[in-house]
């Protein structure tokens, strides 16, 4: 994936969120499930926070666990369901 200006913004603000969110330091390829950062009652609200910030609608096939495993997964599908609606 190339890493234009747009992915280093989501990718930060992703991280910072989980950061404020977890009191815990995350790098874009850590596997937050695995490593105990996301509860299923979590990874909602982050879907939430996800829907909101990048006004984006994920649901049906994009409800899948490799989506939210690491932050580059969910840059990646913000930027996939960006393009999809057209922006």
């Amino acid at each position: 994936m190339g890493t234009s200006t747009e992915n280093v913004s989501v990718e930060q603000q992703l991280l910072s969120f989980l950061e404020e969110r977890t009191k815990t330091p995350w790098t874009p390829d850590r596997d937050l499930f695995a490593d105990g950062g996301l509860s299923s009652l979590f990874a909602m609200e982050l879907v939430v926070h996800l829907e909101s910030t990048y006004d984006i609608m994920v649901a049906g096939p994009d409800l899948q666990l490799m989506n939210f495993r690491t932050v580059n997964a969910m840059v990646a599908m913000v930027d996939r369901l960006r393009q999809a609606a057209g922006e």
